[in-house]
């Protein structure tokens, strides 16, 4: 047993009576790994179960600085505190949620590969959900802190997502989105595409002589340098209700996006 919950305990919540937005993609199809939107879905999800065992090793070739001490800073700077109760989404092997488990021991890891649960579960031993992030099965009011780490863009829709996340989270809740950002100076692009776009995929590949984590590592890449501007992803939090969005920027890559649950029906 994965633990805590599925996705058919949705029933706790009204998800089918809301009006959802129109749906805002984080990056245009890519029509090289999937054939269109409809089949975007399954092809991040097999990808990612497909490579589970050998993601920690490929994570640690790629961050060069976004390790557990980078990770652990960024909550801190975020406003986690001890108590707190957080879920962290598309935990992946949950790097972030281990790094959170340092700060509070109240944590809820979920993804929507089985394959990536499964190979987190040597790691740690907090309570683990398979779900979409755009269908969450949990209550409104739920969590104090939500978390994303480096994977906002292998979601359908940031629309949806940041008003799910919205819901979930209690008044006064904090969200904390960790990204890679392309730097806008052409020097800082040509090096982060040279290590992103060929030396990960290349090491990635002699390091588990598989050739779907040559091609994961190429998808990422090809994810950031197609997702959507940092001033769109802030518009679209404050979209769904969200105040005080903001980023933050580290080493001119890391991007870390911060928004408060706040206005009317806020309570304690």
């Amino acid at each position: 047993m994965l633990g805590l919950l599925t996705t058919g305990d949705r029933g706790l919540v009204n998800y089918h009576s809301r009006r959802m937005p129109d749906a805002l993609p984080p990056h245009p199809v890519l029509g090289e790994y999937y054939g269109d939107a409809s089949q975007r879905e399954r092809f991040v999800r097999n990808i990612f179960d497909e490579t589970a065992e050998w993601y920690d090793d490929i994570i640690g070739m790629l961050s060069f600085g976004s390790g557990n001490r980078y990770r652990k800073m960024a909550l801190e700077r975020a406003g986690l505190a001890p108590g707190m109760r957080l879920l962290d989404l598309a935990t992946g092997t949950g790097v972030v949620a281990r790094s959170a488990a340092g700060i509070t021991n109240d944590i809820i890891a979920s993804d929507a590969s089985i394959g990536m649960l499964l190979a987190g579960r040597s790691k740690h031993h907090l309570p683990l959900v398979q779900n979409a992030g755009e269908r969450l099965p949990f209550r409104d009011d739920s969590f104090d802190f939500l978390t994303i780490g480096f994977a906002l863009r292998h979601f359908a829709d940031l629309r949806g997502l940041f008003a799910e996340l919205f819901r979930v989270l209690r008044p006064n809740g904090r969200v904390l989105i960790l990204e890679i950002t392309p730097p806008r100076s052409r020097a800082g692009y040509a090096v982060l595409r040279f290590h992103l776009g060929t030396v990960v995929p290349l090491l990635a590949r002699l390091r588990s002589r598989s050739a779907e984590a040559e091609k994961l590592m190429h998808y990422y890449w090809d994810t950031i340098r197609s997702c959507v501007p940092p001033e769109t992803i802030l518009d679209a939090l404050r979209g769904a209700g969200f105040g005080d969005a903001k980023r933050h920027v580290e080493l001119g890559t890391f991007s870390e996006y911060t928004a408060v649950k706040l206005g009317a029906g806020a309570c304690d």
